[in-house]
């Protein structure tokens, strides 16, 4: 069942977060840069406002919140409702698929990676955005639960558990990125981003679906 409940109620919430934490925001969007390719028709699975769709160049996405597809139509982005373990997709129409902080939402996170694999064509590249629960924002994040808003039903993973994941799907050829080394909250520029998960408090890792 989708965890759209908190997106609903505060699509505007969510958004203001991004405009106060500008270091932390491009942070990401750096560790996502670092990967993505340069060129090819992309997907982002729960793009949410289109806060990294759209600067990212993903001109599709899919959304289970009414009011957050809302909110990414108005930043240019195609965007469809549905939720990551039946993507409303023929197979192999994409050539790179974003899921950016989606996966701590997912319900059964190994039929979403699969159901990415059937989207993508031959070749094409997956990239997976996340907080790392063995990294330095793991612990903070899970002892904020109880008080946030949109953190409160998610389920984090650590880094280890992805790839496996990832592997679990047939993906190959991973590669790992890392930011955010300390609390965002109380950054004033962006972060470096560094190869390996060990140490970032976000992870993206890209990978391929074999030819």
């Amino acid at each position: 069942m989708a965890k759209t409940g908190p997106f609903d109620a505060h699509p505007d919430r969510y958004d203001d977060w991004f405009d106060q934490h500008e270091a932390a925001y491009q942070s990401e969007l750096r560790a996502f840069r670092s990967v993505l390719p340069e060129a090819g028709e992309g997907l982002e699975v729960g793009v949410g406002t289109g806060r990294f769709a759209a600067p990212l160049g993903i001109g599709h996405g899919v959304d289970p919140s009414p009011a957050m597809r809302e909110r990414a139509r108005k930043r240019g982005i195609d965007v469809r409702d549905g939720v990551a373990e039946a993507l409303p997709y023929p197979d192999e129409r994409f050539d790179v698929v974003l899921m950016t902080t989606t996966l701590c939402y997912l319900d059964d996170a190994g039929a979403a990676f699969k159901e990415v694999a059937r989207v993508l064509r031959p070749g094409g590249v997956f990239v997976v955005g996340f907080i790392n629960r063995d990294g330095p924002l793991g612990p903070q994040y899970e002892g904020r639960r109880g008080e946030s808003v949109f953190y409160g039903p998610a389920q984090f993973y650590a880094a280890d558990e992805v790839v496996q994941l990832l592997r679990a799907a047939g993906f190959e050829d991973l590669q790992a990125r890392q930011t955010l080394f300390s609390d965002p909250e109380t950054m004033t520029t962006p972060h470096p981003v560094r190869d390996g998960m060990e140490e970032g408090g976000f992870v993206v890792l890209r990978s391929v679906r074999p030819a």
